[in-house]
């Protein structure tokens, strides 16, 4: 081969060469011109997905096709705004939040709620769960559901509650009587007592019953009893008395122990007794003389001696008692004969 055919070939394969590297470039600059007004062309769009958001380029028309091409399902529990066929402009903001589901328990029957609220209160609206006051819900009612997405409800019900001498109708949930008594602020003092185990689990109905306990010491003078004493006397008449001295009763200051349940007085016992007056005692003279009686048949004559002595029993009469008729046993009539007091004969 000549010299001139091959330099021709050499400046042949470097013009090929030269066109391939033009050929390519021209490829890589279109390439880039054409990304460069592809993603110029693409819409800034600010999407949160629960919560959280991220900002990002698309040339999705709608909201459904970009939440497709980020391979997003809605149900229709979810919440979002806007809605799917909302066209998209530059800067569109895009919330997404997907509904959870909610196990609410009453009184042990379980109910299922699929929602994306967070509040307890609006969660059980929406479910159509009635609750009181008195009721015990957990989490609280303006407490938001926690990552369990579990909410407890205890109906509260009627409880007789007797406080001393106190009648009350309360409010409880199923529980135990010393809790109860710790959500009425029932304070018990040193003494009390409550009839029911503190264990006991309060049920509907069920009555509770605290006994308020004091005790007090209590201090009374009292009145003492005296003695009476008796002396022979044998200067009056056999079967007399005569006081001799006149008795007095003594005073006496006594502690007594009080023990009160619910008001009333239940036990008192005496644990101090101090004399302040001591008693007289009353002194009574029995007499013990004896009269003897002598008996004569003439004025003049002496009594014999050793006569007899002895006791008699006179009987008084009245014509003026209830139902007396006034006439004696010897026919007198003594209404009519007031004078006669018995003594009369009839002529």
């Amino acid at each position: 081969m000549s010299n001139n055919s091959v330099k021709n070939l050499f400046f042949y394969s470097l013009r090929s060469k030269q066109t391939l590297v033009n050929v390519v470039s021209l490829l890589l600059f279109l390439a880039v011109v054409s990304f460069v007004l592809f993603e110029g062309t693409k819409k800034t769009v600010a999407l949160t997905v629960d919560g959280e958001q991220q900002e990002i380029l698309t040339h999705a028309d709608t909201v459904g096709e970009l939440l497709d091409d980020h391979q997003i399902v809605v149900a229709k529990e979810d919440f979002l705004h806007p809605s799917v066929n909302t066209s998209i402009e530059n800067n569109l903001s895009i919330e997404w939040e997907q509904a959870r589901q909610i196990e609410i328990t009453v009184d042990e029957e379980i109910q299922t709620l699929t929602t994306t609220d967070d509040l307890v209160s609006e969660i059980l609206a929406k479910a159509n769960v009635a609750v009181t006051e008195h009721d015990a819900i957990t989490p609280a009612a303006d407490a938001e559901v926690g990552p369990e997405n579990k909410i407890a409800i205890e109906k509260a019900f009627g409880v007789t509650l007797l406080d001393g001498d106190k009648v009350k109708k309360v409010w409880s949930t199923s529980t135990t009587v010393a809790d109860f008594l710790k959500q009425h602020n029932i304070q018990l003092n040193e003494f009390d007592r409550v009839e029911q185990k503190m264990d006991e689990l309060v049920v509907p109905k069920s009555e509770i019953q605290v006994v308020r306990v004091e005790k007090v010491t209590d201090v009374v003078e009292e009145e003492t009893k005296f003695a009476v004493e008796t002396k022979k006397d044998d200067s009056l008449l056999k079967g007399k008395e005569k006081v001799v001295q006149t008795g007095e009763k003594g005073k006496v200051s006594r502690t007594y122990t009080v023990v009160k349940e619910n008001g009333k007085e239940v036990s008192r016992n005496m644990v101090n007794e101090k004399a302040i007056k001591e008693p007289i005692k009353k002194v009574v003279a029995v007499g013990t003389k004896v009269v003897t009686a002598s008996v004569s048949r003439g004025t003049n004559s002496a009594a014999p001696s050793g006569g007899k002595e002895f006791y008699v029993t006179a009987t008084a009469y009245t014509a003026y008692c209830n139902g007396c008729s006034g006439i004696t046993a010897t026919g007198i009539n003594l209404k009519s004969n007031p004078e006669c007091k018995g003594y009369c004969r009839r002529s």
